[in-house]
């Protein structure tokens, strides 16, 4: 038997009802909403739970949202989980990255549910100030896409922002080039190229008015060495130092989330299970087009 690593979603994941159920089952998962409502002066059990949708979808909610329910669901799963294998390192896709650190202990949870919604919050204001779109390419490699993202960025700002899974990769920038890449890419023989329900071109320079606000607020809270390592989005490696995880968190609103080479850091230094906590199936569906003999669990609201 191989290691064990937990996984933690992104924003995308989240759906009227998440949370419910977990709460329903467990007072310490109940708390965490509890917490998180205190923290952040609003109802976010309720957004959660109830709805509606399209409160759901503004970006300073949806991240908010997504954590507290992905920390009730730690709650929850550490209740039932009787198994005797460790969990040895963790992993979050972009704001999956912070629920990540808070289960390695890197951050307290009612700083971090307070700084995501801030994260939200200047994401939003730097895609109103710098607008833009997001797309998926499905079926063309990093190197096939290359030349087309650099012949599409003629018309403005345009980088590879999500590397998810071989055949599955996110570009970010201005909408007129993020359109010329979707037709260049479907010219080339792109199986689909799909326009993101987002309201920025989030993980590109775009978002660096998001990231110079983050900056300093990052530097207002404490942030410890994780009990266990944390593999970063910006460079598929761990950091213990906590200088180190605070530029990371930075530069993670304008870099490229590695997520493929992230598992395959995780796959290199002999993790084959893994435990995906939150709402959603999303990272269980990339690890088996990223290595289709990992063994995924999920443990979801």
């Amino acid at each position: 038997m191989g290691r064990r690593a937990a996984l933690f979603p992104g924003q995308g994941a989240q759906k009227v009802g998440m949370g419910r159920a977990v709460c329903e089952r467990h007072p310490a998962a109940r708390e965490i909403f509890d917490r998180a409502n205190a923290a952040l002066g609003l109802d976010i059990a309720a957004i959660c739970m109830d709805g509606p949708a399209e409160k759901l979808k503004e970006t300073e909610i949806q991240q908010p949202a997504v954590f507290t329910t992905t920390m009730a669901c730690v709650e929850a799963w550490r209740t039932e989980s009787a198994e005797p294998q460790p969990v040895e390192a963790a992993a979050g896709l972009s704001i999956g990255e912070y629920a990540a650190l808070t289960y390695a202990g890197a951050l307290n949870f009612d700083d971090a549910v307070q700084l995501v919604r801030k994260r939200g919050r200047f994401m939003h204001e730097a895609a109103v100030e710098n607008p833009g779109a997001m797309a998926t390419v499905l079926g063309m490699t990093a190197d096939e896409l290359e030349p087309l993202v650099a012949e599409a960025a003629a018309k403005g700002t345009l980088v590879l922002a999500n590397y998810n899974s071989p055949g599955q990769i996110v570009a970010s920038g201005v909408v007129d080039a993020v359109d010329e890449l979707c037709r260049l890419a479907e010219d080339a023989g792109a199986k689909r190229c799909i326009k993101l329900n987002v309201s920025g071109a989030f993980h590109s320079p775009l978002m660096q008015p998001a990231s110079d606000r983050l900056a300093a607020e990052l530097e207002q809270i404490e942030i410890k060495t994780p009990r266990i390592p944390v593999v970063g989005n910006v460079d598929a490696e761990p950091a213990a130092d906590p200088a180190d995880i605070r530029r990371k968190l930075v530069e993670q609103l304008t870099s490229p989330v590695l997520w493929e080479q992230s598992m395959r850091r995780l796959l290199a230094d002999g993790f084959d299970r893994f435990v995906e906590i939150g709402p959603g199936k999303v990272l269980a569906g990339l690890m088996r087009r990223i290595e289709r003999s990992a063994r995924v669990e999920n443990y979801e609201a």
